[in-house]
């Protein structure tokens, strides 16, 4: 459906979180920026998300052990910084390293989310692992009623296992629950699974031209703009 169309049957709505609850590149250029470093900010929050998915195949393919986000984060950080030639007091990257636990939400998500609750259980369906999605729903004010972490299922997004070990901690049928993405391919791994599926797209993610991934018209449940737009498609 999209955001005037007719009502998905759903029961749970689960969320992805870096970048389409939560403006991740903002933040992390804001925090790199704040710290003086000799990189250019945008360039290095970049550089830093860029190597986000190889590092999470690099466990999918058995050449590094189970770890969670906040430890690949630090791999990929402590990789960054040596490729330049920087090495910043431990403390300072240590505390880069948790910029995640405290990005800043999009201007919509709150709002929406509580619009949402009213109705449906809503929880993230994320990466990050728990202690980093805690802190950032307490830092952020996200409302929701639990945490799901490929954490707790020992794989990432997107593998099959997440999707549908979200759909059985909540005690229902895959296709009573709304998977709500602004990518793309999350969305059709979601769908592979029998998720319902709900795509809110944010351009300002990768900032301002950065690229979208592709998607058809059709090929989603929902479109909506926004989360307040995503409550009111779903009658909340």
């Amino acid at each position: 459906m999209t955001a005037s169309g007719a009502a998905v049957q759903v029961r749970a709505l689960v969320f992805d979180v870096f970048g389409t609850v939560v403006d991740w590149r903002s933040s992390v250029v804001a925090e790199v920026r704040a710290l003086g470093w000799p990189v250019e900010p945008a360039a290095f929050a970049d550089a830093w998300r860029a190597g986000y998915v190889p590092a999470m195949q690099a466990v999918r393919d058995g050449r590094l052990p189970w770890m969670h986000i906040d430890a690949l984060h630090r791999r990929i950080l402590d990789g960054l910084l040596a490729e330049r030639g920087l090495a910043p007091p431990e403390a300072e990257v240590a505390e880069l390293n948790r910029v995640w636990h405290r990005l800043a939400p999009w201007p919509d998500s709150v709002t929406g989310l509580q619009r949402l609750k009213q109705r449906f259980p809503v929880c993230s369906l994320s990466n990050g692992n728990v202690s980093l999605l805690l802190d950032m729903a307490r830092h952020a004010r996200l409302p929701w009623d639990t945490i799901f972490s490929a954490e707790l299922f020992g794989h990432y997004k997107p593998d099959p296992e997440v999707y549908l070990g979200a759909a059985r901690l909540l005690d229902l049928p895959p296709e009573q629950v709304l998977m709500v993405a602004a990518h793309p391919s999350d969305l059709r791994a979601a769908a592979a699974c029998g998720l319902k599926t709900a795509y809110v797209p944010r351009p300002l993610e990768r900032g301002p031209g950065g690229a979208m991934e592709p998607w058809t018209p059709g090929e989603f449940d929902v479109v909506a703009e926004d989360f307040v737009a995503l409550a009111a498609a779903l009658g909340a």
